[in-house]
Order: C-alpha cells, then structure tokens, then sequence
C-alpha cells in the first residue's frame, strides 16, 4: 500500500492568495508522515484535482485521501469537490480514495478569531464584534458560523458577536455595516476568509467609505498557526492507516 494526500485548495485570480495557499500547505506537509504529497486546487489555478490526482497515481499511490482547504461546509466541499474525485474514481478505478471534510466548527478557528480581534481593539462589554462570511445559499454555512460566533461570545467580554456574509446569504455585509455606520461604540468587522483577494479589497473599502473610527477592520483570519492545527486535525482524521494517525500537530 502507497498512501498519498491531495490537498484542494479553492483557487484565486490573485497571485498572491494561491500563494499564500501553497506556502500554508507547504508547511502543513512537514507534519504529514505520507508516502506521497499533491497540491491542487477547484478553480482558478492550476494543477486542477483532475491533475493531482493523476500524478499521485503517477507516483505510485494506492490510496489517496482527498482533503479540502475550506474553512466551512458548503457546495463546494458537499458538491463541486466530490464531483470531481468521482470522475477521477472513473478513470482509475483501482484506486481506494477517501474524502476529508473542511475545517468546519473547531476550537482552535475560535481561538483564531478571538487572537484577531484582540490584535484590532480591547476586549470589553461595549465592544461589537462581527464575523464576515463568504456567504452560501447552503444553511449549513450559517449554522456553523454562528455557532463558532457564540463559542467566541462565550469566551470573551464581546457586548456581542454577530454575523453577516458577503454573498448569497442574509444579513449581508452592506446591510450589517450600515446598521452601525454611526456608532459610537466599537464594532470590529473580522473577515472569516482564509486568503486575501478581490473580496477582501471589497471589504477594506466599505469599511473606509463609514469613515466612522469605531468601526473597525481586523485582519482577516488567514493561514496562522491555530488554523494550521485545524486543518491539521483534519488531515488526522482522514489518514486512519493500519491503526496509525499519519499526520500530526505536535511533531
């Protein structure tokens, strides 16, 4: 048996997101005891999983698991990624794959959160935090969000923790932000996205356009240690082997 880990990343027009895509990997890889390692990515960029796949076959590989860089659940991890290791199950039929799932809800993600908007404002009773989603038609996008939303109240001092989503889901951003475009209280907007991009340059300037000092733009969460462990964990779940955990947080 050969073991092997194709990792999908989602994919960006913008040079630097896949990059910092692959830099995250990258690193992620230094903890996985595999025989075989592939990145690629849904769209946007290439290799496509079509290409990964093969050249973990090219490889040598037997079993492949397929695991998805996404922060949450939604049709692309239910339905666009599955829909293409099916097509690579087609063309090689020999091969035992297994599927991963996203990041999803995790403690190490509230933490992240958490460390964002400590490193953006104090902390106190006053202060509105608002976690921004992509956003999906998909509900289990909501439902995760929100519950890491009330992990992240429950742990801190937050007067409150809201959500809102850039697309396809309510309330959306504008909307959210121009409920408290004359506050005068923090709120703290932390975008829940892994990559910067065209949606992050979106975001930086509606924020700018309040010109109001309290509302407050943190970093978005990005590839930082506590998301590595995350999607480590994953990783961990997926790699079950002869009894054996493959991959690994604490190496």
């Amino acid at each position: 048996m050969k073991q092997a880990v194709l990792y999908v990343c989602h994919g960006s027009r913008v040079e630097k997101a896949r990059e910092e895509a692959v830099s995250f990997i990258k690193r992620c890889q230094k903890h996985v005891k595999t025989d075989i390692q592939e990145i690629s990515f849904l769209e946007l960029a290439s290799p496509s999983i079509e290409e990964g796949f093969a050249v973990c076959v090219d490889k040598g590989a037997t079993h492949i698991t397929v695991v998805p860089l996404l922060l949450l659940t939604a049709v692309h991890a239910k339905k666009d990624i599955p829909d293409e290791v099916r097509k690579c199950r087609d063309i090689y039929p020999d091969i035992h794959v297994n599927y991963g799932r996203p990041i999803g809800v995790h403690d190490k993600m509230v933490e992240s959160v958490i460390n964002k908007i400590e490193e953006a404002t104090s902390m106190d009773s006053s202060t509105v935090a608002v976690l921004i989603g992509r956003g999906s038609s998909d509900p289990d996008v909501r439902r995760d969000l929100d519950h890491i939303a009330e992990l992240v109240h429950r742990r801190t001092t937050l007067g409150d923790v809201r959500t809102c989503y850039l697309t396809a889901a309510s309330p959306s951003f504008i909307e959210t932000l121009e409920a408290v475009r004359y506050s005068d209280k923090n709120v703290i907007f932390i975008p829940y996205l892994l990559f910067t991009g065209l949606l992050m340059k979106g975001i930086e300037k509606e924020i700018r356009r309040t010109n109001n000092e309290h509302i407050i733009l943190g970093n978005y969460l990005g590839y930082d240690r506590l998301v590595e462990e995350a999607f480590l964990d994953r990783v961990n779940e997926s790699l079950w082997v002869k009894g054996e955990h493959y991959a690994t947080c604490n190496d």
